[in-house]
């Protein structure tokens, strides 16, 4: 009996520390200011619910790689995407996964200047309909770059960038999504 209540502390201690870490993580995204630098350390986290950032202006999302910094949205209760960037300028998103995301992995829009750098965004298990559209999602964006990406299982395609002008898409992988890249009524 004293293991399972150890055992049922450490779950609830787990726990809190999750939703400590997602409320501190989407705080910095509403709360981001020029110039800031939101550091995700290594680990996999579990996250409820979108995270927004409205017209950021010179904000990096920075992860510790690819494969070592890990936001799952397997549980996802609220929101559209994953991570959400409407307006400003100048956003990098780099060295990160988002995974199982309710819609698209990581939607931009509106943005002049967004940087998908070394970011996976996937979807779990067989691949199904139920999956979020998009991986990465520019649209409506100026000055785009996605580089060095990979996208998995989207429902639709892994990278999509649309009605977006001066755009660069180079050196990605996209398996196991209806389309694997797709650049619709952009230059």
């Amino acid at each position: 009996h004293l293991s399972l209540l150890v055992c049922l502390l450490f779950l609830g201690k787990f726990a809190c520390a999750q939703a400590d870490f997602e409320k501190r993580l989407q705080t910095q995204f509403l709360m981001a200011e020029a110039g800031d630098v939101i550091e995700i350390p290594a680990g996999t986290y579990q996250i409820s619910r979108s995270l927004w950032l409205d017209q950021g202006k010179d904000v990096t999302i920075r992860g510790a790689g690819m494969d070592q910094t890990i936001l799952s949205f397997a549980d996802q209760a609220e929101g559209a995407e994953g991570i959400k960037v409407t307006g400003g300028s100048n956003i990098v998103i780099e060295d990160i996964t988002v995974l199982d995301a309710i819609g698209d992995a990581i939607k931009t829009q509106h943005v002049n200047g967004i940087v998908f750098r070394r970011v996976n965004t996937s979807w779990t298990g067989r691949p199904k309909k139920t999956n979020g559209a998009y991986g990465l999602y520019p649209v409506q964006c100026q000055n785009v770059l996605i580089e060095e990406c990979k996208a998995v299982g989207a429902s639709d395609a892994g990278i999509y960038v649309g009605q977006s002008s001066h755009i660069i898409v180079r050196n990605n992988v996209a398996h196991h999504n209806v389309t694997g890249i797709e650049i619709e009524n952009s230059e």
